[in-house]
């Protein structure tokens, strides 16, 4: 699972230290669609820089993101590996969210017999008076 079982609003989250995995799926999502700058990087993820260079080490010594240099600036990119990895990601996140809704929805259709058989009491009830 690629976050834990709970789901927390955006405050909480803000209050709550990233998990690894969480912060090299910001630098993903970041890249995904241009190539950027270590600072434009760090200012998307809400990173420090010094940190922010180790992530980006170890995503290139892994082969999904690459270095180009664009006028005298270095930029990072995806690789095509990295892209699939970060659509992978999206992917996983969304059914793990679709798993938990169908839970709560088999949760409230078990209940909804008991709330027939409630109210089919009460109306008898009311019937009698």
């Amino acid at each position: 699972m690629l976050y834990s079982k709970r789901q927390y609003s955006d405050s909480e989250r803000a209050c709550m230290r990233r998990s690894k995995l969480e912060l090299y799926e910001d630098i993903l999502k970041a890249l995904v669609n241009k190539a950027l700058t270590v600072d434009s990087i760090a200012y998307a993820c809400n990173m420090d820089c010094v940190a922010l260079r180790q992530r980006l080490n170890f995503l290139m010594q892994s082969g999904l993101v690459e270095e180009r240099i664009y006028a005298k600036k270095t930029r990072f990119a995806l690789t095509h590996r990295g892209l699939a990895i970060f659509k992978t990601l999206v992917l996983t996140k969304s059914l793990e969210k679709l798993q938990t809704n169908m839970k709560r929805i088999d949760e409230a259709l078990k209940a909804i017999p008991s709330l027939t058989e409630y109210t089919a009491k009460h109306k008898k009830r009311n019937e009698n008076y």
